[in-house]
């Protein structure tokens, strides 16, 4: 294999060095080096190093350069101007110190006055790589009067420019801008004058006078020819994004097709043809090829081309572009060691070098560019003998050889050419050293013949070169050769087989040929013939009969035609039947469908059917009154219905869609509102019908106390531990309704919980909840916004929704109500909910809390799903919690809080300031015979019917009590004194006493309560209210302290006194029962209407 050592030399692109601060000799070598190398250079490939140059030297050869592509340094030198008048542009594509792509520094003799005074750096207006070092030069001037800024390109790119002592004026034209004190030494301006509109550079401050977008450095004209250098490649003059490709594709033919004018890369230049010493890689002139390829000569152009197996290895000396290096050590085999960058010009130096005796460059084959030295080496040998000139490639080319061994000296100790070498010498002892042979060659080594007639292997001379014969030649006796060239088919006669031209070791048997596989027999005379071309397995002869496996077919085709007519026979019936058959099942099929015409229950899902009425309201029954709210989807309307044909008036709430909204948001709109009119509950709102106008309207329940996030947050100072385990316990018996039926809520927050009375709150917003099916056990969502914070984590990473993902809601909510309207995770951003969730992070425990409290909120938090605890178990927890609120919820002054009185809300009083109440009739009391069974019912030991329809009858039913035998009135009269009266009362009863005998707080109804009998049966059986004297009598007989019942029956009934209960003893109480006591204008009946508040107000005027 050849090996190459390369140098760069052009008369218009020269190297570059990377000697950074060091020297290769004295000062004289350096500059003649400098100048050697740079004469007449107007393009470095690399550095431009300018070091250790004293004064009064010609550098005027500098100005020839116009570019360099790495580093410019200038540095350690004392004369007094750099003659780089016609440099434009440095590209950086390598780095001083890996920051700067110009380095000027210490250019001044310290005990003299000599140094660089002037940059002569004038048309230099680009530097598109690195930054700016400029420091310790003692006589410099103006440095500090250029605007860097707008030569160097990357605005992120060091600058460090340290002003000397030495400053002088610009000239008045320059506008302080300049590289000297003379009128034609002003800096040129490229890019911060520029319009906003130009990309780079400019030749001028309008929009028209901006440079090509590919040039470099300025220009002195719009278009891609007018660059005074390319950012990318110079292609003839034109500045252009990339040089043209070897091949192009053709639109017509599509096919990509060979480039007449296809150029190769060479460093920013496009060019024809690369270097003699560069190899073409691609469309790239490189140095040397990579490890994966090697080089070849084709059309004599050398190319890398892909190695077919393993790449050629073990080359002593590999291609080196510029001066090699090669140190002998003493005891092993040459390391050679390629300097890309050493800049003197010299291909080959061996200096020095006392244990060698001889070079051994056996591989080399050419010395493209540079000279070779070789100087001082005592015990070389061999040397004298090469004939250089060979080797060059170029006639400047020169070899330098002084005080090495005396050729006499290696002569006496016989270190002399092997007799096979011819007169162009040897690089050591023996026939493998030779730098020609005399001969022939064998390989490396020189031989006197070849072993044409004799010998273990046969040859064949090509040439003055022996090469061995095929493997499938037979060898030759006598004078007879036995190959005429190199390969199978120049054998002169074949060992085994010979296949057409070529010899083989045997006949083609199964070998894959274009188009099918390919088999041969042998002849007499041991050539290959094809086998008869139905022949799948090989054959002994020509004809069909003679292939492998073949025999007389005759007795097997007749067997086989009676065989293929009996089965075709045999189909042809089979496929007659069956089409008959199935003629026949399809008459039967449509004669059975015309006479019952029924569809056969196939999969029947034993799921109850769902027999909730969808009410259909008509648009004029619907009144809006104002706003309550509005998102993205609808805006939510107080409102009146007013059912046709009557003359009630019912508050309502009206959901409407917007009219921009699209056929996904009608259909999600009523599946909400099939879902709410499925569910009925004493703790879910109630849908109460739908109006299907040009824009769709929900009409649901008017709760009159707003949301239970805003009640808590309005009422915190009078709310209570036994109401806020009250609301968990109600909106847990709610989600336990909505769990049985199978529905999943999704959005479970105290925003979506609306307050109808402080006692009696319901789950709303439907609109994010989903039906399972009778198989389904989870829900997986779509993409769209969710609530993140109120989400379990399952939810947040597969939006995998179910009941117990509700629980983990549910736990929120609860914590939002102990905290008084908290935001859970406040002043975290979504986006990293779910990693603090992860990392066991969980919301605090609420002041108030019990940690019995706060453990249950926990276990709805847990990662597992199955770990939390369903919503029958919450309610049942908090049912046992509420039977003794103050031991699990710790209030400041829980036990003298009074509950808040429905006229307090901000929420309410906006109800109330909008319309007539007189005659607004509660949307439940209306819808009588849907929810509720009107069999008689008592209370207390009292018949509500005989109590709602004796006459007078309690005053405080309704205006309209005149229809008491009316159903619906007969309702609301039952509901008022179950709900109204015996709830609070009793349970304030309950709560004041802690009387062991009472039955749970939350029983909705509960039918044996003897305390509750004597605290307001003289209520019932009056025709007036109650007044003080019955108040005070209904006290006696309760089991415990009469002051403390009296003070809870004023809390829940609005008494009030004017002294503490505690001013009186229990039996001054008793003995004057009604004293200093009075009932206040305005009573709050918990779980009444609007419209109940004022007619109570009215009726509970004592005088």
């Amino acid at each position: 294999m050849s090996v190459l050592i390369r140098a760069s030399a052009s008369q218009s692109v020269c190297p570059g060095t990377e000697n950074k601060l060091s020297t290769l000799s004295d000062l004289d070598q350096q500059y003649r080096t400098l100048k050697k190398l740079y004469e007449n250079c107007e393009v470095v490939m690399g550095n431009l190093e300018i070091t250790s140059i004293d004064r009064n030297r010609n550098l005027s050869f500098l100005k020839s350069i116009r570019e360099v592509t790495g580093y410019v340094l200038v540095a350690l030198n004392q004369f007094d101007y750099l003659p780089l008048e016609n440099l434009r542009i440095v590209r950086g594509t390598k780095l001083y110190e890996g920051r700067y792509a110009l380095a000027i520094f210490l250019n001044y003799r310290r005990d003299g006055y000599y140094g660089l005074r002037q940059l002569g750096l004038r048309n230099l207006t680009e530097i598109l790589n690195g930054g700016l070092y400029v420091d310790q030069n003692k006589f410099l001037c103006h440095a500090d009067t250029i605007h860097w800024r707008d030569i160097i390109k990357n605005p992120q790119a060091e600058l460090l420019v340290v002003p000397s002592n030495n400053s002088r004026r610009c000239h008045r034209s320059c506008n302080g801008r300049c590289w000297g004190h003379q009128e034609d030494q002003c800096q040129t301006l490229t890019k911060t004058v520029c319009a906003e509109q130009c990309d780079g550079r400019c030749f001028g401050p309008y929009v028209s006078d901006c440079c090509h977008r590919e040039c470099a450095g300025g220009c002195s004209g719009p278009k891609d020819t007018d660059c005074f250098a390319c950012t990318n490649f110079n292609d003839s003059g034109a500045c252009v994004t990339q040089c043209p490709q070897p091949f192009v594709y053709n639109p017509t033919s599509f096919q990509l097709e060979h480039n007449p004018r296809a150029k190769y890369t060479y460093g920013a230049f496009c060019v024809k043809k690369c270097p003699h010493n560069f190899v073409v890689d691609h469309s790239s002139c490189v140095r040397a090829c990579p490890s994966n390829k090697m080089e070849v000569e084709e059309n004599r152009i050398k190319m890398c081309i892909p190695c077919t197996d393993i790449c050629p290895k073990g080359k002593p000396i590999m291609e080196c572009p510029s001066v090699m290096r090669i140190l002998w050590p003493r005891h092993n085999g040459p390391v050679l060691k390629p300097d890309s960058n050493h800049g003197s010009g010299i291909s080959l130096l061996i200096l020095k070098q006392r244990w060698i005796s001889s070079l051994q460059f056996q591989s080399l084959d050419e010395i493209s560019a540079g000279n070779v030295y070789i100087f001082n080496n005592s015990r070389l040998c061999f040397y004298n003998t090469v004939n250089w000139t060979t080797l060059f490639r170029t006639p400047s080319q020169k070899v330098l050889i002084r005080n090495n061994r005396d050729p006499k000296e290696c002569t006496q100790q016989r270190m002399v050419c092997d007799r096979m070498c011819s007169d162009d010498g040897c690089w050591g002892p023996g026939p493998d050293q030779c730098l020609s042979c005399r001969y022939f060659r064998r390989g490396r080594t020189c031989v006197e013949s070849c072993n044409l007639f004799d010998g273990e292997v046969r040859e064949f001379a090509n040439g003055s070169v022996c090469l061995e014969c095929d493997g499938q030649c037979e060898k030759m006796d006598g004078n007879a050769a036995t190959c005429l060239g190199q390969g199978p088919d120049q054998c002169v006669k074949c060992l085994h087989f010979k296949d057409g031209p070529n010899c083989v070791e045997k006949c083609p048997d199964g070998l894959q040929g274009a188009n099918s596989f390919i088999f041969k027999y042998a002849k007499a005379n041991n050539e290959c013939h094809p086998c008869h071309a139905n022949c799948t397995q090989g054959c002994v002869g020509p004809r069909l009969q003679d292939c492998v496996g073949m025999m007389d077919r005759t007795p097997l085709i007749a067997a086989g035609i009676i065989g293929g007519l009996f089965i075709i026979v045999i189909l042809a019936l089979s496929v007659a039947v069956y089409v008959r058959r199935k003629s026949i099942k399809k008459k039967r099929a449509l004669r059975r469908f015309l006479e019952t015409e029924l569809v056969e229950p196939l999969t029947p899902s034993g799921t109850a059917p769902n027999q909730a009425q969808l009410r259909i309201l008509k648009e004029t029954e619907l009144k809006r009154v104002k706003i309550l709210g509005s998102g993205a989807f609808g805006t939510v309307y107080k409102g009146i219905w007013v059912p046709e044909g009557e003359t009630v008036k019912i508050p309502v709430a009206i959901k409407i869609l917007n009219e921009t909204t699209g056929p996904k948001a009608n259909v999600e709109f009523m599946d909400e509102a099939l879902i709410m009119a499925s569910m009925e509950h004493p703790h879910l709102v109630r849908l109460l019908g739908v109006c299907l106008s040009p824009t769709i309207q929900l009409v649901t329940q008017l709760m009159p106390h707003g949301c239970l996030l805003d009640y808590v947050h309005e009422h915190k100072d009078n709310i209570g531990s036994q109401l806020l385990l009250n609301w968990c316990v109600q909106i847990a018996k709610g989600m336990m309704y909505l769990e049985e039926r199978r529905l999943v809520h999704r959005d479970l927050a105290a925003r979506n919980v609306l307050v109808k009375s402080p006692n009696h709150i319901k789950i709303t917003d439907f609109g994010l909840a989903r039906l399972l099916d009778a198989d389904e056990k989870e829900y997986n969502a779509d993409g769209g916004k969710m609530p993140i914070k109120w989400m379990a984590l399952e939810c947040i990473h597969y939006r995998k929704f179910t009941h117990q993902s509700d629980v983990w809601s549910y736990g929120v909510t609860i914590w939002e109500l102990m905290t008084f309207g908290g935001k859970p995770y406040d002043g975290i951003p979504t986006r990293e909910i779910p990693d603090i969730l992860e990392k066991g992070e969980r919301l605090p425990q609420p002041p108030i809390c019990t940690i019995d409290v706060y453990m249950v909120m926990v276990k709805c938090w847990m990662i597992d799903a199955d770990s939390r605890p369903k919503f029958k178990e919450l309610a049942a927890e908090f049912c046992r919690m509420a039977r003794d609120p103050q031991r699990y919820l710790v209030i400041q002054g829980d036990d003298r809080m009074k509950l808040p009185s429905p006229n307090d809300s901000k929420f309410f009083q906006s109800l109330l300031d909008e319309e007539d109440l007189d005659d607004l009739v509660d949307a439940e009391e209306y819808l009588v015979p849907r929810g509720y069974n009107m069999a008689p019912q008592s209370v207390c030991g009292l018949n509500l019917d005989s109590l709602c329809t004796s006459s007078p009858g309690p005053r405080f039913h309704y205006s309209r009590a005149s229809h008491a035998n009316n159903t619906r009135s007969l309702f609301k009269c039952r509901r008022r004194l179950l709900i109204d009266n015996e709830m609070l009362v009793c349970s304030a009863a309950w709560t004041a006493c802690r009387w062991p005998a009472a039955p749970q707080l939350m029983h909705p109804y509960p039918h044996d309560l003897p305390v509750c009998r004597r605290l307001f049966v003289p209520w019932r059986t009056q025709t007036h209210p109650p007044s003080r004297r019955h108040a005070q009598q209904s006290i006696k007989g309760l089991p415990c302290s009469r002051s403390a019942a009296l003070s809870q029956f004023e809390n829940s009934f609005g008494f009030r006194r004017p002294n503490p209960p505690h001013a009186q003893t229990e039996e001054q109480i008793h003995s004057n029962p009604a004293a200093g006591w009075s009932l206040p204008r305005e009573v709050s009946y918990s779980g009444c209407t609007a419209a109940d508040a004022v007619r109570y107000r009215r009726l509970s005027n004592l005088g």
